[in-house]
């Protein structure tokens, strides 16, 4: 219902006061604590409100029952999967959008010119032609999605949106290694391929994709008569953070005329670093990239970006409009440039661009480098403090990806029990809010899991997180001991 300007104001410093203290509140509070077992039954179970609420009772309910259980990742000591706290002009930028409510499909409106900015500032960033085309989208997931799905039309050599595949003359290949992202196989499946089509290509002891496996790997299905399409390369596994040789990979694509599609998703800011910046600098060289500002640029969830080389290609695997009557639009007509719905499979999309343009307008080129080297400097004490503790074992790092394990005295480090103690170990870490880590495998063994891509953390938050791994470890082995 409408409200006066008077009325939107009172509301909204009511909001505001709500950000402020839940923003600057999370450092004193725990970093996780699950939602009560009487709440969660009650958000589940309570029908829809029959009679609206003011304004009030509902921040009211909002700071009662939802502000005090949040996800963790505004928290200095979270560290758990790739997720980073929000920019301040990152949430403020949402209602801003939200108050202006655009249909981003197209048009010759603010936030069209807002994203393609965005998309222009990307391309350069990664190092593509003026001439690919990128869109924001929900995250990696769909960012792959879009990619695989014009690599699918480019590749494919079939007319796949007339015929689909029923028609195609070979079966068809994709490439990725173990320690790839799940969205690539979600993507082959929904484009139609089914998983069989991907073959894995074994990591290296470094976890990095092993081109030399992938070359003859692609000249053994050519051999057997198989269409390749794609390779899924990664910058930063999740892993370990592994990067994956990219030149090398470009190499074997480009010989067998095979798409290069590059999951930068968490690792691609990294290419800010003086350190890192030959070694992403090949990423210039795929055919699509996936890059997601809502995790190592600490833009508000959800923020994903796809970027095509060929972004005529990527208007041919999408667009409805007919060859013969698409233009290049003017930023002087009604309608625009040529919409963005051209370009993707969404055709109602929000403003998403004004939070990752008001983030980077808010650190700059120069914070996010300061803050992605931050990140990984702290990563890097991390490791070193582990492998200085004789009762941690360090197993993997790369970029701000740190995993390690607890190691049981007497006890073979591969067995059940030693993986028990660290699943123990963690559920105790997480539920008792001093810090949050994640987990993954990593050669058939379970392992705590740092990933650091958090503007807030320091060095003391780092050293309170291994206080409580260790002092936790030393209680479930004198249990585990009858000690």
């Amino acid at each position: 219902m409408p409200h006066d300007a008077s009325e939107i104001r009172r509301i909204g410093h009511l909001v505001v006061d709500l950000i402020a203290d839940h923003l600057s509140g999370l450092p004193d509070e725990p970093v996780f604590r699950p939602v009560p077992s009487d709440l969660a039954e009650r958000f589940v179970s309570t029908p829809a409100p029959a009679d609206g609420a003011t304004p009030d009772e509902i921040l009211r309910e909002f700071r009662d029952t939802i502000e005090p259980y949040p996800f963790g990742n505004g928290h200095p000591r979270f560290w758990g999967w790739v997720n980073s706290p929000p920019a301040v002009m990152g949430v403020f930028a949402d209602a801003l959008a939200a108050a202006m409510n655009p249909s981003c499909a197209g048009g010759n409106h603010a936030a069209i010119y807002v994203e393609r900015e965005v998309i222009h500032w990307f391309r350069e960033l990664l190092g593509f032609p003026a001439s690919a085309m990128g869109l924001l989208v929900s995250g990696g997931s769909m960012a792959t999605l879009t990619a695989l799905g014009v690599a699918r039309h480019v590749k494919s050599v079939v007319d796949v949106r007339t015929a689909g595949l029923r028609g195609a003359p070979y079966p068809f290949r994709f490439y990725q290694s173990a320690e790839g992202h799940s969205c690539a196989r979600k993507a082959v499946e929904l484009l139609g391929f089914g998983s069989d089509a991907i073959r894995i290509v074994p990591a290296m002891g470094d976890y990095r994709m092993d081109a030399g496996a992938l070359d003859r790997a692609i000249v053994e299905d050519l051999a057997a008569g198989m269409r390749p399409i794609a390779v899924v390369a990664t910058v930063g596994t999740v892993n370990s953070g592994a990067i994956d040789p990219i030149d090398e990979i470009a190499d074997v694509c480009a010989r067998h005329d095979v798409w290069l599609h590059v999951d930068a998703a968490y690792g691609g800011p990294a290419i800010l670093t003086d350190e890192y910046r030959a070694q992403l600098a090949p990423v210039a060289r795929a055919d699509s990239v996936a890059l997601d500002p809502h995790k190592w640029m600490f833009v508000p969830v959800e923020a994903g970006f796809v970027l095509i080389r060929d972004g005529e290609a990527m208007r041919a695997a999408y667009s409805l409009v007919p060859p013969y009557v698409r233009t290049r639009g003017s930023s002087s007509a009604v309608m625009g440039l040529p919409w963005f719905s051209e370009y993707g499979f969404q055709q109602s999309r929000g403003f998403r661009a004004l939070k990752v343009w008001m983030t980077m307008k808010q650190f700059g080129l120069a914070g996010h480098r300061a803050a992605v080297e931050e990140n990984i400097a702290l990563a890097r004490y991390l490791a070193d403090r582990v492998r200085e503790a004789p009762d941690l074992q360090l197993v993997a790092s790369g970029l701000s990806v740190v995993c390690f394990r607890y190691k049981v005295s007497d006890v073979s480090d591969v067995s059940d029990t030693s993986d028990t103690l660290n699943r123990r170990l963690l559920e105790r870490l997480q539920l008792g809010g001093e810090a949050f880590l994640s987990s993954t495998e990593l050669s058939g063994r379970f392992v705590l899991r740092a990933c650091i891509v958090n503007y807030l953390s320091t060095r003391e938050d780092i050293d309170r997180m291994l206080d409580a791994v260790l002092r936790i470890g030393a209680e479930l082995s004198r249990r585990e001991s009858g000690v």
